[in-house]
């Protein structure tokens, strides 16, 4: 079986950069995203990887601040009553530094049900995601790393324009990493190369 390589990618004009595979093309080059994020899409798999800069939530604990973004994820969604906590924990990055020690991510995995664009819920399809929160405390800024992997297509979802209703290939059988692989590749290979993108506050 082919194993799925990933290649380092230029992020926010290249003052970042992680790793991911190639298939995650760059949603950019379709329609505008927004400064603070950079956002990476496998249509074929309706898989995404999303990447955004935030101000440091200086009100949310350091233990908890990847199930807190999580959450907010799923009621963003719609979906806070129903979203299913499935692992949190955290992670140390030794390549890059916050200050005199290295970074630590917080990470949370949940699942929910959650509807493409506009769609209502009777479309709602049901997802995995995987969230990690570097805290750049020297630079302000929350970093909020997401994954979306769908588990269960539902009909009426326009994710049915791309791939096929009901349970998700699983990315072995398609000659895929695992989109648990990717996150982990995603988390662990994020740099910083110009900590002046955080407006010189680092």
């Amino acid at each position: 079986m082919a194993v799925e390589s990933s290649t380092r990618r230029p992020l926010f004009g290249g003052a970042i950069s992680s790793s991911f595979p190639f298939r995650f093309q760059d949603v950019s080059n379709i329609r505008e995203v927004p400064d603070h994020q950079e956002v990476f899409v496998d249509p074929a798999r309706d898989e995404s990887l999303i990447f955004e800069l935030l101000d440091l939530k200086g009100e949310v604990e350091d233990g908890g601040s990847a199930l807190w973004f999580l959450r907010d994820v799923a009621n963003e969604q719609d979906a806070g009553d129903d979203m299913v906590i499935e692992h949190s924990g955290t992670v140390q990055l030794a390549g890059l530094r916050d200050g005199e020690a290295s970074a630590v991510a917080g990470t949370a995995i949940g699942k929910l049900a959650v509807s493409k664009g506009r769609q209502g819920r009777e479309a709602q399809n049901i997802v995995r995601v995987y969230l990690a929160n570097l805290r750049l405390k020297n630079a302000a800024t929350d970093v909020v790393i997401t994954a979306y992997e769908p588990l269960l297509i539902n009909p009426l979802s326009e994710s049915t324009q791309a791939v096929a209703a009901g349970s998700a290939v699983p990315a072995e059988e398609a000659g895929c990493l695992p989109m648990s692989e990717v996150f982990r590749l995603a988390v662990m290979n994020f740099d910083v190369h110009d900590w002046n993108l955080f407006n010189g506050s680092a």
